[in-house]
């Protein structure tokens, strides 16, 4: 068994941090390695050295476990076939993913703790005190959104800033969630004072932090708070986003589907993203690799073993509820009969043909239509970590407070925003529960969503309980031929029994159920009975009707948060002790 722990992280990560440099943002690092002492000896060495925060360090996260943590957990979507354990809540501590992404997010905190301390320690006088803090400020901010994924996706984790002091005392107690909290927002806000005011050569400005402080106090503004937001916060909240919407760096780009296309990476509406190696370059650690769960042969001409993530049936009903959003939905799942004149463009444009509703984000088309710059796990998309709607959604969500409804003018227009984006008409008013809906809708398979869920959950539990329990739907397979496209843009589907690929919900005369009718048989699609005729489709009754079969998914504070690596877990004792408060030195 690999040994995935905090000694080995930190080795790594010194090693990485003074043997990365190149040419251009991202290029293949150099044969020659350097060290402390002779690097750090003018602005472009150390601004090359921050390069490893935005890519290689992210990488065993962004390899795969990202789909599975960020979004089959919030069930945007999933698959049977491609890490079905997360959607289905039964992973473990020895699951590939959760050690990988564990030791990569690790690698973040160590990486960047490096920086803080080679501009302490090691640059010379030759480097300018602006780009020493310009260093300072990017590895505070990178360090406190690795700390903010670790408290979303673990809760208690182990804090700690000197490399060496953890290395020599491996052994340490984990923290509480409270503490990480106050970790995160500490660095956030470090950073956004030591941050240049705009960011050069696609390095973040201070904003970036300030985006990210505005969504980590959204977070501890309820947290384990009696279901309690703190007004203070929230208000404080609301204006840093304010800057960060009216700074003139940021804006909502007007096509949608444009977010998620290869010729519009570094757009204006990004604010911090994992930014990767070309993929013509063979750097495989550097790559964002997951264009090959993503894709199949239809859509690229690379070898891709992907295909098999759909929809769930929690997004399929989403978009039902509003058929006028198409422009989301084409660009974040394929449906019977969309054109993309963007992908196979070399053949005059895709037509997508199956019934079948199939992930569209991360498919970026062929070598052609990415100008080259594609191939086998190497994809030219950047990863979003947050992009200005997220900002948007983020102060209207503060605005709404503890509230269960507002119609506030500075609420609605900052929850408009993404609507119109969206060619949707402005809501007079919007709830809680609809602001999860629009959240999942706009961020759906960016690997993000769940992470809201965990921060919704910490300040009011029972009703995430009751949202994930009642209101979802998991592990519902569709199959090719399991999705009709109607003619009011709604969408017919029917289920395959979880835990089967072979059994649909058919009546005592053998008519297989469908989501808004009666059809004749599994083979024949011949309309026996609508909801108009009196049809009803109760997915929860029929799955409960064949009994010993079914095992519903339920989510409880067990397994909110994921399992600590079994590795780790063995190595040190204090994880199966209370965590403890952060000595903060204060």
């Amino acid at each position: 068994m690999k040994k995935y722990n905090i000694i080995i992280v930190c080795m790594l990560a010194l090693v990485a941090m003074v043997s990365s440099c190149g040419e251009d943002f991202l290029d293949r690092p150099p044969k020659h390695s350097y060290v402390g002492d002779n690097y750090f000896t003018s602005d472009e060495a150390v601004i090359k050295n921050l390069e490893p925060l935005y890519g290689y360090a992210w990488s065993g996260y962004n390899e795969r476990g990202i789909v599975g943590m960020g979004s089959f957990r919030a069930n945007d979507a999933w698959s049977p076939y491609l890490q079905g354990e997360f959607a289905r809540f039964t992973i473990t501590g020895l699951t590939t993913e959760i050690v990988n992404a564990w030791s990569s997010i690790y690698m973040v905190v160590s990486m960047a703790n490096q920086v803080i301390n080679n501009m302490d320690n090691y640059a010379t006088s030759d480097v300018s005190e602006a780009v020493k803090n310009q260093a300072k400020g990017e590895a505070m901010l990178m360090r406190g959104t690795a700390y903010f994924y670790l408290l979303r996706g673990w809760g208690e984790v182990i804090l700690y800033e000197d490399n060496i002091d953890a290395t020599t005392t491996p052994v340490r107690p984990l923290s509480t969630e409270e503490s990480v909290l106050k970790f995160i927002v500490r660095d956030f806000e470090r950073a956004s004072e030591l941050l240049p005011e705009k960011g050069a050569n696609f390095h973040p400005s201070r904003y970036a932090a300030k985006a990210m402080l505005a969504k980590a106090l959204l977070a501890q503004s309820g947290w384990n708070k009696g279901g309690q937001r703190d007004q203070a916060t929230l208000q404080r909240v609301v204006a840093l986003c304010d800057e960060v919407i009216n700074c003139g760096q940021y804006r909502l780009l007007d096509n949608y589907e444009d977010l998620f296309r290869p010729q519009f990476n570094d757009n204006e509406e990004t604010i911090l993203a994992m930014r990767w190696t070309d993929p013509l370059i063979d750097d495989y650690a550097s790559h964002n690799n997951l264009i090959s769960d993503l894709a199949w042969s239809d859509v690229t001409d690379v070898n891709c073993w992907g295909g098999s993530l759909h929809a769930s049936v929690d997004m399929i009903e989403y978009y039902n509820e509003e058929p006028a959003d198409s422009f989301r939905l084409r660009g974040t799942f394929f449906t019977p009969g969309r054109f993309y004149n963007y992908i196979w463009t070399e053949k005059g444009g895709y037509t997508y043909k199956s019934n079948w509703i199939q992930c569209k984000k991360g498919v970026v088309g062929t070598k052609a239509d990415c100008d080259g710059h594609l191939a086998q796990q190497a994809s030219p998309l950047n990863t979003y970590i947050m992009r200005l709607a997220d900002v948007y959604l983020i102060k209207a969500e503060a605005l709404l407070g503890n509230n269960n409804s507002t119609s506030d003018p500075n609420a609605l227009a900052a929850f408009n925003a993404t609507r119109l984006r969206a060619k949707l008409p402005a809501k007079s008013s919007f709830t809680f529960e609809e602001l999860i809906r629009e959240r999942r809708i706009e961020f759906c398979m960016e690997y993000c969503n769940w992470y809201d869920m965990v921060t919704w959950y910490r300040w009011r539990p029972q009703y995430m309980l009751d949202f994930f329990n009642h209101k979802q739907h998991r592990a519902f397979m569709l199959n090719s031929g399991d999705l009709l496209m109607n003619e009011d843009g709604t969408m017919s589907y029917r289920c395959v029994f979880p835990g089967t690929n072979n059994w649909y919900f058919f009546d005592e005369n053998g008519h297989c159920y469908w989501s808004d009718c009666l059809r004749e048989s599994e083979t024949d699609n011949t309309v026996v009975k609508t909801k108009d005729q009196g049809y009803v489709y109760d997915l929860d009754a029929l799955a409960e009707a064949r009994g010993a079969d079914y095992a519903p998914i339920v989510l409880s504070e067990a397994n909110i948060f994921m399992p600590y690596p079994e590795a780790d877990v063995i190595q040190n004792p204090y994880f199966n002790q209370p965590a403890v408060e952060y000595n903060f030195g204060e």
